[in-house]
Order: C-alpha cells, then structure tokens, then sequence
C-alpha cells in the first residue's frame, strides 16, 4: 500500500518542482520488506523454483532503480508520433537484437523531416540515415551477446579484443559506443550504446549534455523504461530553464526551439569541421516545430512567470531577478556548478552562507548572466564532443570512419550550394 501511494505521489511531485539533484531522495523509495522468519530447517541453498515449490524468487537489489512503474499519463509529452510505416520500420529492426535493451529511441532526419534533405525516406537513394540510441544494464555482456549475432557491425580489431574491450573504450566520456554504416531491413543505420546509468546521469546533470542534448529535440521512444522517462522529463524541464534565462521578457516560440536546439551544438567540435551544416539548428526546427511544442508547451506553462497561450506563438515570462533566481537554482548541477564557480571570482558577488536569497538574487539579476551560461555550455560539450569523435575512428575502423566522412562532406556540401543559390 505504501509503495502505491508512493508510486502515485511521485509524478506530482516531480512536476512540481523537477529537483535536479543527482542523488534521488530517499523518501521517493518504499520501506525495505520485513525480513523472513527463521527456517525451521535451514539448508545450504534455496530450493528450485518449480511449480510444485512456487516459492518467489529471491529478491534482487534494484539500488539504481527509482521505480518500477510509473503512471501511463506522466511525461506523455515524449511520446512524439510517427507515420505507421515508420514506426514499424524503427520497432522491426529493434526487435532484432538479440541483446537486451532496456530503453531506446530513434532520432535524426531519417525520423522527423529536417530542411537540407532531397528526401526524408531511409529507404530511398541519398535518403538520411536512421539513427538509433539503445540504453542496457551491463555493458559488457550487451555487446558480448551482439558481437556474438551481428560480427560485422564491429570492426575486426575490436572483434578481436572483445567484448570487455568495447565495453571499456564506451565508458570513456560521453560513455557511448557507436556503430555505423550498418544495413538493416533495408536502410542503413548508425546505433549508439550507452548504460541506463550513464544515460541518467547526463539526463540530470548535464554531465556531458552528448545525450541529454539528443533528447532536448525531438525523439521517437521505440523502448521505454519508467527511470528514464522520469529522468528524461527533468532534463526537458532543465532545458527550459536554462533557455529562460537566456531570453529576454517576450519571444518567439521558434527562439525558444532554437535557442534550446543550440545547446548540445555551440562548442561542439564538429561544428568546426567541413562535414556538419551550419545551419543544422535552423533545419531541425523550421520541419519539426509542432513536434517541439508538444515536447515542450505543458512544461512551460507549469513554470511559474511564463505565459504562452496554446494559440500563440509568442512567449512572455518575468524576468525579474527573484523569478529568475527560481530558474537559476534548479539548473543542472554541473552547469550551475560552472555558474557559480565564475560568480565566486568576482569581489562584488555576495556570500552565499550568510544569505541564500540574496546571493541567488543578484546572481540571478547579473546582465551578463546568459553569457557566462553560454561559456559554460560550451564547456561542457567541447571535451566530450572531441572525445566522442575520436572514438569514432576505433569503434567504426579506418574503411567505415574514412566512408563516413566522406559522406558527411558530400551532404555539407550539397547543402551548403543549395543554400548559396537560394
């Protein structure tokens, strides 16, 4: 009864006030079973499970999870639709894999039409290609099972050194594994793997923002999971914060898509190379503006301050500095903990020991707040974006890698003479 009541209270709670912290709180878990009575006759192991013993299991430690379910109307918002082709297109070759997954989602062009493309169909010649994010338990034993079924999507070094070696050159931050160029039922594919955990993690502290930054634009959920969903939910609502604080008294919605689309891109290396179009932010948003309204209008509204009629396209928001020092506080930890490491420099900054409100006030009403948020997020993004490009060369091999590149040029570069001609 008390774990119900729980399960039930949570989503309240979390629309509420959407804490950021990265350990969840206590109260949020039920109170651990009472221990079994004694054995009268003790035995050295349990007895099988059998249906003439249908003894339950023995219990298994579930540290890392929140809860096992949550309620089929939180964080509706995620669940973005597709045509039904689509859709049976992303969960046919998801069922394929053998391994087990968790959570995963489609993203990119190939799901949700961008400007740029002659074409939005996978399937067609010179369509995008279908990006997927599949998040597991263990590491290690995911890829050892889909090394096992699929030997060609890993090239041969890592094939020769293994799973356990795939396994520890994905930890590395941003904590992905990527393998690409991959044909399935049809299309060409590129998947990404990643622990729940690590995925989590980023979600509520911006660790990276590698994979909080996809998941601040639109996705198709081929496998949900209720940890990451809620999870995922804090992340979009961080999003907007962090966006408020950036914009002034009245915007467009647009600005707000864009200026949250630019988050995971400003400071990404890539940007800075010849094979990502420049006008990537642009492109998603311009094809998938009714999909971010939906992600983003009931979380908007819920914020105190912020006015956005369903009709209208024009934003407000008090932006005085106790309501934004509302937003300020809540930010991700590791953003907020760049925020204020700047501001602690500064002679004119109060202490924050002898009074909360007033130092969360005036850093709150700094003109050259949204600055210094910009540094900050670039900063997060630039290491990992570098490493995560570099591990591309192990992971895809020197044929898949040189292939790859070559094909991001060709389209930055289609892209760019169409542009220049319009």
């Amino acid at each position: 009864m008390i774990a119900r009541t729980h399960a039930r209270r949570l989503p309240t709670l979390v629309a509420r006030s959407l804490s950021t912290e990265a350990a969840a709180s206590p109260g949020l878990h039920p109170p651990p079973p009472p221990p079994p009575p004694p054995s009268k006759h003790p035995t050295s192991k349990p007895l099988a499970r059998t249906r003439l013993n249908p003894a339950p299991r023995p219990t298994v430690s579930r540290r890392h999870e929140v809860l096992s379910s949550l309620p089929p109307s939180f964080g509706r918002n995620q669940f973005l639709p597709v045509t039904d082709s689509t859709r049976a297109l992303l969960e046919g070759i998801v069922a394929k894999f053998d391994a087990p997954i968790r959570y995963a989602f489609a993203y990119g062009s190939g799901v949700f039409e961008q400007d740029g493309y002659s074409t939005s169909s996978p399937s067609s010649t010179g369509g995008p290609m279908l990006d997927f994010m599949f998040a597991v338990t263990h590491a290690d034993h995911w890829h050892s099972i889909n090394m096992h079924q699929n030997p060609s999507h890993y090239p041969l070094g890592a094939r020769m050194l293994g799973s356990s070696f795939v396994a520890k050159v994905e930890e590395i931050s941003p904590g992905v594994w990527f393998n690409s160029m991959v044909r399935m039922d049809g299309v060409t594919i590129k998947y990404g793997v990643t622990t729940v955990d690590n995925l989590c993690s980023d979600l509520l502290n911006w660790k990276s923002l590698y994979l909080s930054g996809r998941m601040h634009k639109p996705i198709r959920i081929i496998k949900d999971d209720a940890r990451v969903r809620l999870t995922q939910q804090v992340n979009l609502t961080s999003a907007v914060r962090t966006a408020l604080l950036t914009l002034p008294d009245a915007f467009s919605e647009r600005e707000l898509f864009e200026r949250i689309t630019g988050f995971s891109y400003g400071g990404d290396v890539r940007m800075l190379l010849p094979a990502e179009n420049r006008g990537k932010v642009g492109n998603i948003v311009r094809k998938q503006a009714p999909q971010f309204k939906e992600l983003y209008h009931r979380l908007v509204v819920a914020l105190p301050g912020v006015h956005w009629p369903a009709h209208a396209d024009t934003i407000q928001q008090d932006t005085s500095p106790h309501a934004r020092a509302a937003h300020l506080r809540k930010l991700p930890s590791n953003l907020l903990r760049g925020v204020t490491g700047r501001y602690a420099s500064q002679p004119s900054t109060p202490s924050r020991e002898a009074d909360e409100t007033v130092y969360w006030t005036k850093l709150a009403g700094d003109p050259g707040l949204p600055t210094i948020i910009e540094k900050e997020l670039h900063g997060i993004v630039r290491y990992p974006s570098a490493i995560q490009t570099l591990k591309g060369l192990i992971s895809a091999g020197p044929v898949k890698s040189l292939r790859y590149s070559t094909e991001k040029v060709s389209k930055w570069w289609k892209g760019s003479s169409a542009g220049a001609k319009s």
